[in-house]
């Protein structure tokens, strides 16, 4: 867990590269990677205002790492947020944001068109421990404004959504979990502090899969939570120490390198998916393109506004058929009919992934649920990576030409 304190008037690209924890008497240039599960205390007395947290001071492996530490300040001067905690994966951050927050008998209201892994978590598993829930359409602001109860305690927003990209309000949702006492957390994974930044916004708490963008390449899982010293501290701290969702100081520095690329990255790929959204449009096979970047985006203007004039790097499409059963038939027939791109349910890699999402990241939620969320069995998902924009067209066309 670490705080931003030398922060000053610096730009986001000058953060992306510089912000960190002080070099090492070594005076590495490159932030240093410290693999060691404890720490050498220097007296019995240090070891003992240490552990009670009177001291600063590394203890354990599992409390903290000077390498996690830099990744998480780094983040968290991205994000603009006054600290930050790193974890094993962005599910298990989700998960100690609930355990921080949330006891028995309270409620949260969630996008129905959040990750399908987020809302079996809130929405079941949770629900064995006396959590209440509510899922409601992302961009219908009556709708979550009516499902608040006098015991909600979390607003939890996506945006854009996986693999959908609706588009959320992010002021208007943190406005109104505020009046109601609540707090607003948004999961920032596909848009990442290049293009949006939910604090700026009214956003509490701002959550990631590091195992995406961040990192960049595919290397690594990792997750993180951004928000205020005090719910880092009081709330998420203590629940890391108990509950362990650690994050390896490994895959803490790979994410920390590439948080150095991630405006660039960001900028490019979302570039080359734009493009590519524009052809897809016009392709007779087609029958939908979902992307916050086209015009024809339900949630456009608002996407413009949200995500720095950008539509992200994620897109989906709906391939035209008779019934859901050759919908289907005909995802797979594009899918199984690429030669270059990669048939991954990851995203936020230098290479470009394809997915079926009804049937992968999707496919634990129930018929009801997936149709709720919009999941249809002829959905693609493409997060496009940095090839030559007209080789991801041909690979696709391979399919979408031959139905």
């Amino acid at each position: 867990m670490t705080t931003n304190t030398r922060l000053d008037d610096l730009h986001i690209e000058t953060l992306a590269v510089r912000a960190a924890v002080e070099r090492s008497q070594y005076g590495e240039n490159s932030e240093a990677l410290y693999l060691t599960s404890g720490y050498v205390q220097p007296t019995a007395a240090a070891a003992a205002a240490r552990f009670a947290g009177d001291e600063e001071g590394y203890t354990y492996g599992r409390y903290g790492n000077p390498t996690v530490a830099s990744m998480e300040q780094r983040l968290a001067a991205l994000e603009g947020t006054e600290a930050a905690m790193g974890t094993a994966s962005g599910m298990s951050a989700i998960l100690m944001m609930c355990m921080g927050l949330l006891k028995a008998g309270d409620h949260v209201v969630c996008s129905q068109s959040m990750f399908g892994s987020t809302i079996k978590l809130i929405g079941s598993d949770l629900a064995k421990f006396g959590v209440e829930s509510s899922f409601v359409s992302q961009t219908d602001l009556q709708a979550w404004q009516s499902a608040i109860r006098p015991n909600t305690r979390l607003l939890f927003a996506e945006t854009p959504t996986n693999p959908l990209t609706e588009v959320c309000d992010i002021q208007a949702l943190a406005d109104m979990a505020h009046n109601a006492g609540a707090l607003l957390a948004v999961d920032n994974c596909f848009a990442t502090p290049a293009l949006q930044r939910p604090a700026a916004m009214g956003a509490d708490i701002i959550m990631h899969s590091g195992t995406k963008y961040l990192d960049g390449q595919g290397r690594v899982m990792a997750g993180a939570l951004c928000a205020s010293q005090q719910l880092i501290t009081e709330k998420f701290l203590p629940v890391l120490k108990s509950g362990g969702m650690t994050l390896a100081p490994f895959n803490a520095w790979v994410v920390l390198k590439g948080l150095e690329t991630l405006d660039l990255r960001m900028r490019a790929q979302t570039v080359r998916a734009g493009l590519l959204a524009e052809w897809l449009e016009k392709h007779p096979s087609v029958a939908r393109v979902y992307y916050p970047g086209l015009a024809s985006h339900p949630q456009h203007e608002l996407a413009i506004r949200q995500m720095s004039g950008l539509g992200g790097a994620v897109l989906s499409f709906d391939v035209k058929a008779d019934g859901p059963e050759q919908a289907r038939q005909r995802a797979f027939h594009v899918l199984d009919a690429m030669k270059m791109l990669s048939l991954s349910t990851n995203l936020g890699d230098t290479k470009t992934l394809v997915a079926h999402p009804a049937s992968t990241s999707h496919g634990r939620l129930t018929e009801a649920q997936r149709q709720a969320a919009g999941i249809g069995q002829g959905l693609i998902r493409v997060a496009v990576g940095l090839e030559y924009p007209q080789d991801v067209q041909a690979d696709l066309a391979r399919g979408l030409d031959t139905f």
